[in-house]
């Protein structure tokens, strides 16, 4: 993200981290996922409530809809965050202005979308929502607008260079790979730092997914074999940053317990970068909510290390597929560090 500034010692690059600011993540929209997630369930419990309802008009048409599960319903951003594929630091810090969906049962889709207040613009066509939140760390109210779009419209669209086949995580990484903007390698990334090791809970997902970059580099076309080199780039230098951030919770984990540098005040503060720390802030002492911090930057200490280890076992696996393809032609890809 180049609107990023990096600390410059492990001392502030400690604080950035307990005040929610150690690392922010390009994103393609104003309203955070954590917003945006909220109405996509709300849509989600509706077509299944439809599905449970004999009497709805649809009834069997919801029925077909469900027939994997609701999340198989939505497909980009909102996948990754509602299947719990990336990091809670990306899911609270990632932006939208859409929900995708995917499915080709449209009545269903249309009647849930209506019933949790969207409206079709009649000009662009598209489903809009007025949604509104209130920024923790300034109490400022926001107003953005949301849009909901059925991605399978786009299956009949020759011409716009669409890369869109489903919903699985494969699909959806063919599509970032090929595009290759900053947010798609940044999703790819967070992705694979929690997905790359072998207790993945998305094991099977993950084992599909990775053929999509298999895929990729047998194409040998130029945009996307330069996509594959970002990947590895950023993910050694992401790597290099989540092992700083490591070493210095180690060093300095300790001082949250210290008053003079984080009064009870900044302790409030800190727990406003938080819905669930929050509500613990709510319903705890001072001295437990600080504990609560600090058995947090413990995990967080060992969580950083092991994404970042993911992250270069992503980069070398990423590297052994270039390899592999041009070997021929006496070119050799690798990153210096």
């Amino acid at each position: 993200n180049p609107w990023y500034i990096i600390p410059q010692n492990d001392l502030e690059l400690f604080k950035s981290f307990v005040e929610g600011g150690a690392r922010s993540y390009p994103s393609d929209g104003k309203i955070p996922c954590d917003v945006v997630a909220k109405e996509a369930r709300k849509i989600l419990n509706t077509i299944f409530e439809y599905a449970q309802n004999p009497n709805y008009i649809s009834y069997k048409e919801a029925n077909k809809a469900l027939r994997k599960q609701k999340k198989s319903l939505v497909r980009g951003t909102l996948k990754l965050y509602l299947g719990k594929y990336t990091t809670r630091d990306w899911r609270r810090k990632r932006f939208t202005d859409d929900i995708d969906f995917w499915t080709f049962h449209i009545n269903v889709l249309k009647s849930a979308l209506m019933e949790n207040g969207f409206t079709k613009n009649r000009k662009t066509r598209e489903w809009e929502k007025q949604i509104s939140w209130i920024n923790p760390i300034t109490n400022e109210r926001r107003i953005e607008t949301l849009y909901a779009a059925n991605d399978t419209n786009q299956l009949l669209d020759f011409g716009a260079g669409s890369y869109l086949e489903g919903a699985s995580l494969k699909q959806i990484f063919d599509k970032k790979i090929k595009r290759g903007h900053d947010v798609d390698l940044s999703d790819l990334i967070n992705v694979a730092m929690v997905n790359m090791s072998e207790d993945t809970i998305h094991r099977d997902e993950w084992i599909d997914a990775w053929i999509a970059f298999e895929q990729a580099a047998n194409t040998r076309n130029t945009r996307i074999i330069s996509n594959m080199i970002s990947l590895c780039r950023y993910s050694l230098a992401i790597a290099i940053h989540l092992e700083n951030i490591s070493n210095a919770i180690e060093k300095y984990h300790e001082l949250i317990y210290n008053k003079s540098k984080y009064p009870n005040k900044k302790i409030h503060s800190i727990c406003k970068i938080s819905v669930h720390w929050e509500k613990l802030y709510e319903i705890n002492d001072l001295n437990t909510i600080r504990e609560i911090i600090h058995n947090f930057l413990i995990e967080q200490r060992e969580e950083r290390e092991k994404n970042a280890k993911n992250l270069r076992l992503f980069t070398q696996k990423i590297l052994e597929l270039l390899n592999l393809k041009y070997i021929y032609q006496n070119i050799v890809f690798e990153v210096s560090e």
